[in-house]
């Protein structure tokens, strides 16, 4: 192993029921006098809403609302959203919402100045490099689900909808400058909702503990992370207002996104196609995936988990956790195989390709051949 690394943490995060109260004066801080608040359809017309709009105009900011998002995003999105910033004379985005609103908001106040279409900022390489960095506005993000943890990150995931791949559009300016981490904004969430985006928390933390880089704070973070999420999801899912457990997933959705500077590996390898291609929630989608993945990389991965087990409260070691994450996924209403989701076997190669080119690939601790895809497809269906 090359004990070297290149490491980024998080930015200033305002936890805390009751802390959306603050969302003024953390517009405030940023320099933010107009903000536009991105979010998606559903959100935008519920009392949660509404009320981060009330305290913004009672403080005196002008906020425009902005939600033609859909569940997985894409440059149309993004081009209707970059006009509405530029048209209405903003100056700051406010990300509200889960992972889509989060991501647009995020790329739409990275593209509002630049000249280069967005897919020249692609995480590849020196890409970020091309852009514009002055150009770039002011982000508040605030989470209204526990899952992505897209509020500490540098980066926005975008569909494209012409080629049905979903690409990562990466630049350090992206990571918002203060986070809201309100756990009173998930009570509302539908019980599907909650799962979803828990599991998603919990695959970016298995994922990250499991990948072969080396970057021990990180692997610290995601063994924590997945306590959080094992004790407090069923919880969370049977009592939608418990809201200690509704903030220790707030807390472990940030520590996956923490975590997974690490790396990701086949599981969103292979959820990433899968969304582009059917529309699917990518949480749950990473749920549905996982169990083949971890059967694939168990050679690699089994003393690691052997170790880890017993501190997210497992008995039996990696053959425990294997056999825990399918009694975890049934009982929170998670489908079986891909099947459940619409993927057909026909899908597969076209899903492969796609994989291939996923930049998660690189994070998984076994080599992530053509081969090997179409069989962790097929184990998944």
């Amino acid at each position: 192993m090359t004990l070297t690394g290149n490491w980024s943490y998080p930015t200033a995060i305002r936890f805390g029921a009751g802390r959306i109260a603050e969302l003024a004066e953390a517009c405030a801080q940023a320099g933010i006098n107009r903000p536009l608040l991105v979010t998606d359809k559903g959100l935008a017309p519920l009392p949660i809403t509404g009320r981060a709009l009330d305290i913004l105009r009672a403080a005196g900011l002008e906020a425009s609302v902005f939600s033609e998002v859909d569940p997985n995003p894409n440059e149309i999105n993004l081009a209707a959203g970059v006009a509405a910033f530029n048209e209405g004379g903003h100056d700051g985005v406010i990300a509200f919402g889960g992972g889509s609103g989060l991501d647009l908001g995020k790329c739409v106040a990275f593209m509002a100045g630049q000249t280069r279409p967005v897919w020249d900022f692609e995480d590849i390489g020196d890409w970020w490099t091309r852009a514009d960095a002055s150009a770039i506005a002011p982000i508040i993000a605030v989470p209204t689900t526990a899952g992505t943890g897209s509020e500490v990150g540098r980066a926005g995931v975008l569909t494209n909808s012409g080629t049905h791949e979903k690409k990562i559009i990466f630049h350090p300016r992206m990571l918002p400058a203060t986070v809201i981490c309100d756990p009173d904004l998930t009570v509302g969430m539908p019980r599907a909702i909650t799962a979803g985006t828990g599991l998603d928390a919990f695959a970016h933390c298995v994922e990250a503990f499991s990948s072969p880089h080396y970057h021990p704070m990180s692997q610290g973070i995601a063994l924590e992370g997945m306590r959080l999420v094992i004790e407090n999801l069923p919880r969370a899912y049977a009592t939608p207002d418990d809201i200690e457990a509704r903030a220790h997933l707030m807390s472990a959705a940030a520590m996956g996104a923490t975590a997974f500077q690490k790396g990701l590996g086949a599981i969103h390898a292979m959820s990433h196609p899968v969304g582009a291609h059917f529309n699917t929630h990518h949480g749950t989608t990473n749920a549905v995936c996982m169990p083949a993945v971890l059967d694939f990389n168990a050679g690699a991965i089994r003393q690691r988990f052997d170790h880890a087990a017993s501190y997210v409260g497992i008995a039996g070691g990696y053959d425990g956790f294997r056999a825990f994450v399918d009694r975890f996924n049934d009982s929170l209403g998670v489908p079986r195989g891909l099947s459940a989701l619409g993927v057909s076997a026909a899908a597969i190669p076209d899903l492969v390709k796609g994989a291939l080119k996923d930049p998660s690939c690189g994070g998984n601790p076994v080599a992530l051949t053509e081969e090997a895809l179409t069989g962790l497809f097929h184990a998944a269906l």
